[in-house]
């Protein structure tokens, strides 16, 4: 696993953004939180904080690993809070083998996939906030039959490429779904 710090996450966010010069508001959002803000990768921030996500696809790139959110209701990659630790690659990594029982990724990539800003809605007692979600993508076998479905969710599972859309269609999905084809 590759060792991310702060100062590595921000090298990685302005190479990102030199790949990928039409996402400009939201790394310049994500660099601007990284340099000034407090608990930027802890959830005591209550306003705001970094995620780790993994797109993971099978071997064939014919299927993605999704996990139907219980608390969102919705399919959504894999991924979740970083609890203080800065490499959020290994924070994806992570939160892919809690989420699905499997374990054995093989990163694509250790530079970012794709990055989101978005709002998660309140839940019981902890209020509206964002996530600064920064997505890797990974490769695994598909075997739907050793999928775990975790506490967090409604169920996990390998879902066509085809039918991603279906879903979900918002547009970090779309983006991401044509950004994995690069990588076949």
């Amino acid at each position: 696993m590759i060792i991310m710090s702060f100062q590595a996450l921000q090298e990685e966010l302005k190479h990102y953004l030199s790949k990928n010069p039409s996402e400009k508001v939201n790394v310049d959002k994500m660099l601007k939180f990284l340099q000034e803000g407090e608990n930027c990768f802890s959830r005591s921030n209550v306003d705001c904080h970094f995620t780790g996500s993994a797109w993971i696809v099978d071997d064939t790139h014919q299927w993605i690993l999704m996990t139907h959110h219980k608390k969102l209701n919705k399919w959504l990659q894999l991924g979740g809070h970083a609890d203080e630790n800065e490499n959020l690659l290994e924070v994806a990594y992570n939160e892919a083998v809690e989420e699905s029982g499997l374990d054995g990724f093989s990163v694509v990539s250790d530079k970012i996939f794709d990055l989101d800003i978005h709002r998660i809605p309140q839940y019981k007692d902890i209020p509206p906030h964002y996530h600064y979600d920064i997505r890797y993508i990974f490769t695994s076998k598909m075997n739907p039959d050793i999928v775990v479905v975790s506490e967090e969710s409604k169920d996990v599972a390998w879902i066509s490429k085809d039918d991603v859309l279906n879903k979900n269609d918002e547009q970090s999905i779309k983006r991401m779904l044509i950004k994995c084809e690069k990588y076949r």
